[in-house]
């Protein structure tokens, strides 16, 4: 069950992202975030009410306050790298981020196994390959692109580690986990909104039919959350990590299908080694 929640949250965080991705290609990155995580805290409120959460023991509050922190600002250099480079080779980078839990691990002393190690050389050169064509600027975003992909890279590995520890406690400890990291989300963005009110004048500029997209990204972000949160906490957080990282496949063929996205064949190798590196890990 831990697995297909895991993976559950890989298929909704693709959604997500691509949605997310989108949506900043013609919309402001900050208002594509402010807007879909304040849907996400409307949507929690009332649900920590509902099931007691609020009682819960405070244990997940500074970690969940510096998971919104991170996240949120991870989220923004991703859907800013969606929204300039190739979606398929954006989203297989800042899953990369799955990494982070297992380098914590070796500090803490866990010894990885033969097919973790093997996971992360083949991921490493997927990355390499896929990532070719835009370091050499013939790609869309070129390096800009995949800096900010593996800026929110890192940013997603201490979120995933931080979500497990935060969530650790009571089931309570899950949704409130969600919602402190929706209210330091919305927080924090609200401070860059206002900055830059002040500065470009004020207007999200987003029209009603862009709210249905946003508010769609703002569900399946919190979704992907809660049901990555419960999985961590009847598995190794190594495996639902990794499980939960295999979005980029969703991403990437719904960039395929629907916006028409063509890869060179190196890039298509290396999507698929980086992927088959996450898989690997996951079998670790």
């Amino acid at each position: 069950m831990a697995a297909l929640l895991a993976l559950l949250s890989s298929c909704l965080w693709g959604l997500s992202d691509f949605l997310g991705g989108t949506a900043s290609r013609r919309l402001p990155v900050a208002s594509v975030l402010g807007l879909s995580q304040l849907t996400a805290l409307v949507l929690l409120v009332p649900l920590a009410v509902a099931t007691g959460a609020l009682d819960a023991p405070r244990d997940y509050a500074v970690p969940a306050a510096i998971a919104g922190a991170v996240g949120i600002c991870a989220l923004g250099m991703f859907f800013r790298a969606l929204s300039i480079g190739t979606m398929g080779v954006v989203a297989p980078v800042a899953a990369l981020g799955v990494a982070v839990p297992v380098v914590v691990g070796l500090a803490r002393g866990e010894s990885p196994s033969a097919w973790q190690l093997a996971g992360i050389v083949v991921a490493v050169v997927g990355v390499v390959l896929a990532s070719g064509p835009e370091l050499s600027g013939r790609g869309a975003g070129g390096a800009t692109a995949l800096l900010l992909a593996g800026g929110a890279a890192v940013g997603f590995g201490v979120v995933l580690l931080l979500v497990a520890q935060a969530s650790a406690g009571d089931s309570g400890a899950v949704v409130m986990t969600l919602l402190t990291m929706r209210l330091t989300a919305v927080a924090l963005l609200c401070v860059l909104l206002l900055a830059v009110a002040r500065r470009r004048g004020w207007g999200l500029q987003v029209g009603r039919a862009d709210w249905r997209i946003i508010a769609s990204i703002g569900v399946f972000d919190v979704a992907a959350n809660g049901t990555y949160a419960v999985a961590s906490r009847s598995s190794l957080v190594s495996v639902a990590s990794v499980l939960a990282s295999l979005y980029p496949v969703v991403t990437a063929l719904l960039a395929y299908r629907i916006h028409g996205e063509r890869l060179r064949r190196i890039q298509v190798a290396g999507v698929a080694s980086a992927l088959v590196g996450v898989a690997l890990l996951a079998a670790g």
